[in-house]
């Protein structure tokens, strides 16, 4: 045989290791492959030809291994699991919620009067009553108080003061519309169920025109002050001038006086206010009441002067009547002449009854008015024409 032959010889086949990757053993017969004299070496670490071993050829491939599953993360929930400790408080506040929603129902049907139950006014209850009802009350209450004269005390003399006359009042009809209002404040409301009161102020203006007017003649002859006028004696104007002296404060005075009157109503009595004064300069200057003395006053004593609409209406006034009737006060420093109506129309008496004048409203009768414009202009005069004062019947 020669050497190009290879000789086949049968071989006994080795052992298969049993494990899984391995089909069903068969009997290794010669020729059946041209390795089956090869010896199988079974697979390990140990072996030449186990995966990651060096050398070269295919390394058999084996199944891909799947990834390990991966449990999900527990679901976690935005919304905090709710505690039984919450809901009682829920449900404790809708509870609130209701018994304050009735209470307030059950007040505002209980105080459905003008005027809420529980009201006063310095004390005296006006309340579930209507408005009418509520001025009567406060009349009853405070109109002894309210007209009752304060005692006033200047430099150490006792003088009364009008509170109608100077401006002071007690306005009872709008107090009674103040406490008419209704509260729908839910305190106010609730609360006039347990007995809660509610204080109205009482509305008290004041007329500080008028309040500085009478404590200024309140006070007249009271002060050592004085300004300067024009006095008439024996049918002749005399010039009197002003002094330096003491005179009351009349914003101090003022306030005084408000709060003794407040005091007056509430309580039924104030004591005597004494009247704070002050260091006080004549306001008219000597310069001044001269003249005044010689373009009025001594014109105006000088001679009868006439007033008339027509030659069957007319009176004349002179030295005698003119001193009831002509008067001066002081005005931001000067003297103007002001005339007293009630004596004025004493004075003409019925001279021009009947006379009628056209006015943009129709006709009327002659006025205390329409008498001083025309006697206001004849003072003035110098010669008997000018000492007549006419009363236009029909204006232009």
């Amino acid at each position: 045989m020669s050497d190009d032959t290879a000789i086949l010889t049968p071989q006994k086949p080795a052992p298969e290791p049993d494990g899984q990757g391995y089909g069903p053993r068969h009997d290794n017969v010669s020729g059946h492959t041209v390795t089956s004299g090869i010896p199988v070496v079974p697979s390990g670490a140990a072996s030449p030809f186990g995966p990651g071993a060096p050398g070269e050829g295919p390394v058999p491939h084996g199944a891909p291994k799947l990834p390990e599953p991966v449990s999900p993360p527990p679901a976690s929930s935005s919304k905090t699991p709710k505690k039984k400790g919450r809901n009682k408080l829920v449900l404790l506040a809708v509870g609130v919620v209701v018994a304050a929603g009735g209470l307030y129902g059950a007040g505002l049907l209980m105080n459905r009067t003008d005027v809420p139950k529980g009201t006063s006014v310095l004390g005296v209850d006006i309340g579930g009553t209507t408005r009418d009802g509520a001025v009567k009350k406060l009349d009853e209450a405070f109109d002894d108080r309210a007209g009752k004269p304060l005692k006033l005390s200047v430099g150490g003399k006792a003088v009364s003061l009008d509170p109608d006359n100077a401006g002071l009042q007690f306005d009872m009809d709008a107090t009674a519309d103040a406490a008419a209002k209704s509260d729908y404040n839910p305190v106010s409301v609730i609360g006039s169920l347990f007995g809660n009161h509610r204080v109205v102020t009482p509305v008290m203006p004041i007329d500080e025109e008028k309040l500085h007017v009478s404590l200024e003649t309140a006070a007249g002859g009271s002060g050592s002050s004085s300004d300067g006028t024009i006095k008439f004696q024996g049918g002749k104007a005399v010039a009197v001038y002003g002094k330096v002296g003491q005179g009351i404060d009349v914003d101090k005075s003022t306030a005084a006086v408000e709060e003794a009157y407040r005091s007056q109503v509430e309580t039924g009595t104030a004591g005597a206010v004494t009247l704070p004064t002050t260091s006080r300069k004549p306001t008219v200057s000597n310069a001044e009441v001269d003249r005044m003395l010689k373009e009025f006053a001594q014109p105006a004593m000088s001679d009868l002067v006439t007033v008339r609409t027509d030659a069957a209406h007319s009176i004349d006034f002179g030295p005698v009547s003119l001193p009831k009737i002509l008067g001066f006060k002081a005005v931001d420093g000067k003297l103007v002449d002001t005339y007293n109506l009630k004596a004025l129309q004493e004075a003409y008496g019925t001279t021009f009854e009947g006379v009628q004048i056209e006015g943009a409203s129709g006709k009327r009768d002659v006025l205390p008015q329409d008498v001083v414009a025309a006697l206001r202009k004849a003072l003035r005069g110098t010669t008997p024409a000018e000492r007549v004062g006419v009363i236009e019947t029909k204006p232009n």
